[in-house]
């Protein structure tokens, strides 16, 4: 296909081939189209001239010395950046034209906006029937908030989220991370992988459709179930688990050890560990449900006897039973772990203004055709020449689009 992605490591993802017309910005569709180009695609990003992506001006903090926005930099790698003015008709024609021959658009704007400009699925389905369109917003294509603008803060107030998160007598707390916008990038994700599976087999393309609400709504997993069965709403619980105990953090004398006992075998040797057998046969303790039941009294007991130790010797005093604990790591000692650098989630890449920039790696692995790291997060416009190039704009109109502020 034209535009086919340039892998300079020699690495074929499994969407070798597969070209991304990426009109998405911030973060939900960055996520996923960022994904996309781990996996292999080629990522066409279009940004508008002059500015570009809300998150380059995402700032501080900027990477090393120059004014590259970490934000930005974080969700924007292996991805070609073309500044396009899809305000007029010069820049629409062009974006029609690579849409001609896309396997994939992703696009996260205001629910219409796409169809006005007549950039919607059906205007370039009629073109390119195999086409997969995405579509991300904050509510959806339809329903009454379809047109209400979302933020991640927003979304995980309405969806629920913040109403299980935080300290059981404090305020609600967010997730500390854009969880709404990062999953419904996910699932978008997942959902264009789905059609392009399906396409495989029908030779046609389809809309995709996903919202952060959605997303969030879905995510409520066992706590929506919980309320199904009991017609009660959980609530804030830190870091407790409503359905089992002792599963949570526990105050250590320097800090806090975070425990799981999630089978009933893992209680005896909880209660070894800490040097507190008797507690073992203690008819308020004896099963996860009287736990639950009695954590009143439960955790304050643990809390007293864990605050003996460091967490360290909390630590290790655990593992030695096989009972699962850890600390709570912070990013620096996170990204310091042999772990993370034996699974290659600490990656680097070489980038033209600000150097030697970190980053976390791909969870996605494979034995044949490996996700990998290509190409730095593209500077504004980086691109622009080359991919008019590829779609067969002559030198005199790629100047021209650039005299008229097409591009």
């Amino acid at each position: 296909m034209v535009g086919e992605a340039q892998h300079p490591t020699g690495d074929v993802g499994p969407l070798d081939g597969v070209t991304v017309l990426d009109a998405s910005r911030v973060l939900a569709g960055p996520f996923c189209t960022m994904q996309l180009g781990d996996l292999g695609a080629d990522v066409i990003k279009i940004e508008r001239p002059g500015v570009g992506d809300q998150t380059r001006g995402f700032r501080p903090p900027t990477y090393g010395d120059s004014d590259e926005s970490s934000y930005y930099l974080s969700v924007n790698r292996n991805k070609r950046s073309v500044t396009l003015d899809l305000g007029c008709e010069d820049g629409r024609a062009v974006f029609r034209r690579i849409a001609r021959e896309a396997d994939v658009v992703v696009e996260n704007f205001r629910v219409g906006k796409m169809d006005a400009w007549g950039l919607g699925y059906d205007d370039l389905a009629a073109e390119n029937p195999q086409l997969v369109y995405a579509s991300l917003s904050g509510y959806g294509e339809w329903g009454p908030d379809r047109d209400r603008a979302a933020y991640d803060i927003a979304i995980q107030a309405e969806a629920g989220m913040m109403s299980i998160t935080g300290p059981e007598d404090g305020a609600p707390v967010r997730v500390g991370v854009a969880i709404a916008d990062i999953g419904a990038g996910m699932y978008t994700t997942q959902a264009v992988l789905a059609a392009l599976f399906e396409r495989e087999r029908t030779g046609e393309g389809q809309k995709v459709d996903v919202s952060l609400f959605d997303g969030q709504v879905a995510w409520m997993s066992y706590m929506a179930s919980q309320y199904f069965a009991t017609e009660r709403p959980p609530g804030r619980m830190g870091s407790k688990h409503p359905n089992i105990a002792p599963y949570q953090a526990l105050t250590t004398s320097d800090g806090y050890v975070v425990v799981a006992v999630s089978s009933e075998n893992m209680w005896p040797r909880f209660c070894r560990a800490i040097d507190r057998a008797d507690l073992v046969d203690d008819e308020r303790f004896a099963t996860n449900e009287a736990r639950v039941e009695h954590r009143d009294v439960l955790d304050p007991l643990l809390d007293a006897e864990l605050s003996a130790y460091t967490t360290a010797e909390a630590v290790e005093l655990l593992d030695s039973e096989g009972v699962p604990a850890s600390p709570v790591e912070d990013l620096e000692s996170v990204f310091d772990r042999e772990q993370v650098r034996a699974r290659g989630m600490r990656q680097s890449v070489d980038h033209p203004t600000a150097g030697v920039v970190e980053m976390s790696g791909t969870p996605m692995h494979f034995s044949r055709t490996p996700a990998s790291i290509r190409a730095h997060p593209p500077l504004l416009g980086e691109h622009t020449d080359e991919v008019l190039a590829e779609y067969g704009y002559s030198p005199a109109e790629r100047e021209a689009f650039e005299a008229d502020e097409v591009v």
